[in-house]
């Protein structure tokens, strides 16, 4: 039987947004969203939150995860990397002797996650030879046509770009922020997420936001409520 272990990381020290974690978002912490998707995918034999903070571990466990141990003071920096931080649980979890074939990292201020994303990734790893899954998202304008500034100057990056037709170029994607679903030895191996054979699942660009700073929490809020609006009137 295939076991799979969703982590979702959490540390308590955000700086720019305060409290960020279990920051409320239409009337809950930000963080149930992830625990309440990973819950509904029905892909995990157990959920846990990954932090060091007792007020978000309490939060957690009200949302239906584990809290089983404490990230330790090297994964709660803000220079431990998700590699790091995966590392450390699959490794407190072997110390245990519990064992996973697969995790799944999701992050704990992505509000738009989608459960049923979730297992299409959970299913299309679970039938390849994929190392891993992860959620993209199409840059909105070509990259090929970006600039650089260049003694105040605005110069093209890629200049032999500039007759070529929008539609003629290549198009490139992002980390959607969401989740990173892995092999768990290939992750110990490669102590790194965007590892060799990785397929990405991908992201409608309205239900992505990176959450770093109080104006994208504000670009979230505003993208959640027009994503809630259209739902509604589906239903009127």
């Amino acid at each position: 039987m295939r076991s799979c272990l969703a982590i979702i990381p959490a540390r308590g020290g955000s700086k720019r947004i305060p409290r960020k974690n279990i920051k409320e978002f239409f009337g809950k912490p930000i963080i149930s969203y992830s625990i309440d998707a990973a819950k509904l995918s029905g892909c995990f034999n157990e959920i846990m939150v990954s932090t060091d903070d007792k007020e978000i571990s309490k939060i957690a466990k009200a949302y239906g995860a584990n809290v089983p141990f404490f990230r330790s003071e090297k994964t709660s920096t803000d220079y431990a990397g998700l590699s790091d931080v995966i590392e450390e649980v699959i490794q407190e979890y072997i110390r245990i002797n519990r064992f996973f074939e697969f995790i799944c990292c999701i992050l704990p201020t992505a509000p738009f996650i989608s459960a049923v994303k979730i297992k299409k990734a959970c299913e299309l790893l679970l039938n390849s030879n994929s190392s891993g899954i992860i959620s993209i998202v199409k840059y909105s304008y070509p990259i090929q046509r970006a600039f650089k500034i260049d003694c105040n100057n605005l110069k093209m990056m890629w200049p032999e770009n500039y007759n070529i037709r929008s539609q003629d170029l290549i198009p490139a994607y992002h980390d959607a922020g969401q989740f990173y679903f892995l092999r768990a030895e290939r992750i110990l191996k490669s102590k790194k997420i965007f590892m060799d054979n990785v397929m990405g699942i991908e992201i409608p660009e309205i239900e992505v936001q990176d959450i770093d700073t109080e104006d994208d929490w504000k670009t979230a809020e505003l993208k959640y409520s027009i994503i809630k609006k259209s739902r509604e009137a589906l239903y009127e």
